[in-house]
């Protein structure tokens, strides 16, 4: 008898053109579910038949209680190599391997200068107006060469990005709690000398942490009221280190000039969510790592997780 297997939240339908899933045909039924399964009894009844499940990313979390209720499952493949809403000790207890994929660091780099120029030179609001009759040029756009880029986080996304804003002729400043100036050098930009500083002195401002307890809440109300009235805020990383409601405060109040977010604290975003609605707001589905070159990898690798896995000798396994 065949192992079942089901793709989850495969949002586009795509999964299974991604990749050649007749690797594993003749050991595993595969199926996909399309639309996100919120409530936890109803994504029981949906899974519970299944050994093996792929997940994209964070859009459904497996806690504990998630595995305690599903007893069949033994193979769970994550897109990426790291997943903060899996409970990887839960999952040993259950018996349950956990293996990822590669993912690739230029879509989100990519996505955080679209949200940055759209928002700069306010696309969004021009092409409406020139859809629909509107007033022919409405904005004067913010320029970018020679303004202060301030990224927080200097990784391998935020030192892709530096590199686009240096090309822009940006000034380009970083900060993290463990930025050192080698680091900074190295990415061709300049250490802020303190998280107030960046913000007080940034026209853009470009958010490119990890989430954990030291950067949760990160940027809350007193520090959005610190960033100029001309300032722009982009978020591709992860909604919590902005706080969502001092964010919506500070467009709706003119503590700054405009944001972009690609991330949220609840997705998909509820129909009546304000982010919706404030028109200094750009907003983008969580579409920072969704691409075709990362979505063949994701799923090329996860039918090898699968391969490897029947085998017995999984391959990058977590936890």
């Amino acid at each position: 008898m065949k192992l079942r297997c089901a793709v989850l939240d495969d949002y586009q339908g795509v999964a299974l053109s991604m990749a050649d899933w007749g690797a594993v045909a003749d050991e595993v039924d595969v199926r996909v579910v399309r639309e996100y399964i919120g409530d936890r009894d109803r994504l029981v009844e949906t899974i519970e038949d299944c050994e093996i499940l792929v997940v994209m990313r964070e859009r459904t979390p497996f806690p504990a209680e998630l595995f305690a209720r599903l007893p069949r499952l033994r193979l769970l493949i994550t897109s990426g190599m790291r997943n903060a809403s899996i409970d990887l000790a839960a999952a040993a207890r259950h018996g349950v391997t956990v293996c990822g994929t590669a993912s690739n660091s230029e879509p989100p780099v990519e996505l955080t200068w679209a949200l940055l120029l759209g928002l700069a030179r306010g696309v969004v609001r021009e092409n409406t107006a020139l859809r629909t009759g509107g007033p022919w040029q409405s904005t004067v756009g913010a320029d970018l060469y020679g303004r202060r880029l301030g990224l927080l986080g200097l990784g391998k996304i935020g030192a892709r990005v530096a590199a686009v804003g240096q090309a822009f002729g940006m000034d380009v400043v970083a900060w993290s709690r463990n930025l050192t100036d080698e680091r900074a050098e190295e990415a061709r930009a300049r250490r802020a000398a303190s998280l107030e500083d960046l913000l007080e002195s940034s026209d853009f401002v470009s958010v490119h942490l990890v989430l954990g307890e030291r950067t949760r809440g990160l940027i809350g109300e007193a520090e959005l009221k610190r960033m100029r009235p001309t300032a722009y805020l982009v978020n591709t990383s992860r909604a919590a280190i902005v706080d969502q409601d001092a964010l919506a405060t500070a467009l709706r109040e003119g503590w700054i000039a405009g944001a972009g977010t690609d991330v949220f604290d609840q997705e998909p975003l509820p129909a009546d969510h304000p982010y919706r609605s404030l028109p200094n707001l750009l907003t983008t589905p969580h579409l920072g790592y969704v691409t075709r070159r990362n979505y063949e990898g994701y799923f090329r690798q996860a039918v090898a997780d699968i391969a490897a896995f029947l085998a017995g000798e999984p391959v990058r396994r977590l936890g």
